[in-house]
């Protein structure tokens, strides 16, 4: 830290207020009349801004939300922990958009009210850095939920450079979030065309429709057209372009088995170190987050029968919510295996799905991400408890896979790989990762500006 900082309680920089307190009978279908709840799931762990799942709206017409409306660059900070444990308690999320949320409780608004002292995007990488949560959360109230108090945040103390340096600091760190911001959005197109094309080819069969039709199909080459059937026929099982089949899933599998969860520490039985891939880590991987995924100990033995490999599909089987069904797949690659430094393995409330050949696995990689977008993946849960299983031995029994000849299969899996190796997943962790590092370098003065200016500058070249 700069030999120039100063201390200030946060209070005597900052506005703060808690959320309100919405009943789930205040709800209303989504319009131009509402508001987006800005609840505990817009922040990620870590920090940092992330879409709900599962957005709430409430009217616009209560005059009482007037004090809970939150501008663009607004600091929220998390007062407790999510309900599945995901620590986020002291983490803090920018606000994206004015007049689009209003934030509901267990969240804090900090607004900056001395932008003479502290810069808010300084303030927002400030609040986010390690020691500074670590602080807060040491301040926190302990019992069944812990929780910060209102008075814990006002009164936390902030060590802060001269104003010009703060500007620098989140003028440098804010340029890293935004080239990872863009190339998300870029892995998240790509994503939608793999999927278009799988739902035109294999759900809505586009191709022989059209040659059933006398048209040539749409978006493609002759040779690649020439691999289509030009009608339909009848199976046991539905109505298929001839010469395909409707397989079930499980058939198309040559492995499955449970995932594992080890121990935390290595010991005499588990002395193998893992990383362990669950469900609630699946959003994350997908768009280029791998900083959050526990490491832990297995044997050899669980190991040799649970290691992913490229081609590997890691499905959740438990979990879920009243609002988010079980079902979450991930496809891997050798360059989302790659960003570990250990073997992966699926965790114990997921399975570990390794289909018979790689062209199959992309297109059951395809398959799983279509149903759960469709919802159809509701149809095979089992919710006798309070947590919601999916029923997989049904699944992999009666879910069917319109499969083509070798050569569509072929055809389909030489245009989607390339999509679903993700390119820019590794450059995100990258980009990702320099800016962890930066933070606390600078925060704490270790590292110099024009140093990470230089090392930004290189990152940002090869992204």
């Amino acid at each position: 830290m700069s030999s120039e900082s100063q201390e200030f309680q946060l209070d005597e920089i900052c506005d703060f207020v808690n959320g309100f307190a919405f009943k789930p009978e205040n709800y209303i279908e989504k319009s131009a009349e509402t508001y987006e709840v800005f609840r505990m799931g817009y922040i990620g762990r870590g920090g940092g801004f992330k879409e709900d799942s599962s957005p709430v709206f409430v009217s616009r017409s209560n005059p009482k939300l007037d004090k809970y409306r939150l501008r663009r660059g607004d600091i929220v900070i998390a007062m407790t922990d999510m309900k599945d444990k995901v620590a986020i308690l002291g983490n803090t999320a920018r606000v994206p958009q004015d007049d689009r949320f209003v934030l509901n409780q267990r969240a804090g608004l900090i607004r900056v009210s001395k932008p003479d002292i502290v810069c808010p995007i300084f303030l927002y990488y400030y609040s986010n850095w390690k020691p500074h949560v670590d602080y807060l959360r040491a301040r926190a109230n302990s019992g069944v939920q812990v929780n910060l108090s209102t008075g814990a945040i006002k009164e936390a103390k902030l060590l802060l450079p001269p104003l010009a340096e703060q500007r620098q600091i989140g003028s440098l760190l804010s340029s890293l979030d935004d080239r990872i911001t863009l190339l998300r959005e870029t892995n998240a197109t790509l994503e939608a065309i793999a999927q278009a094309l799988f739902k035109s080819w294999f759900v809505d069969f586009d191709p022989v429709r059209a040659k059933q039709a006398g048209r040539a199909p749409e978006g493609m080459s002759d040779a690649t057209a020439a691999l289509f059937p030009d009608s339909f026929e009848e199976s046991e099982l539905g109505l298929v372009p001839k010469g395909w089949r409707l397989v079930p899933f499980g058939q198309l599998l040559s492995h499955t088995i449970g995932g594992d969860w080890g121990s935390e520490a290595p010991d005499d039985k588990n002395d193998v170190r893992v990383a362990i891939i669950r469900g609630t880590d699946i959003p994350d991987l997908q768009s280029g987050a791998n900083s959050r995924v526990p490491v832990r100990y297995t044997s050899q033995k669980k190991l040799a029968t649970r290691k992913l490999e490229d081609g590997d599909i890691v499905l959740e089987v438990s979990g879920g919510s009243k609002d988010q069904p079980t079902g979450r797949a991930l496809y891997l690659t050798d360059g989302l295996l790659g960003q570990f430094d250990c073997p992966v393995e699926p965790a114990s409330f997921c399975r570990l799905l390794r289909p018979n050949t790689k062209d199959i696995g992309l297109l059951l990689g395809q398959h799983l991400t279509y149903i759960y977008a469709q919802g159809k993946t509701w149809e095979y849960q089992n919710q006798s408890t309070g947590i919601a299983n999916f029923q997989t031995t049904h699944f992999l029994e009666t879910e069917l896979v319109a499969v083509p000849d070798d050569e569509v299969l072929a055809e389909f899996a030489k245009v989607i790989r390339p999509i679903v190796d993700r390119a820019h997943l590794t450059q995100v962790q990258e980009l990702a990762t320099l800016r962890d590092t930066l933070l606390p370098r600078l925060i704490s003065g270790q590292l110099r500006l024009p140093e990470a200016e230089t090392l930004v500058k290189e990152a940002s070249s090869t992204c």
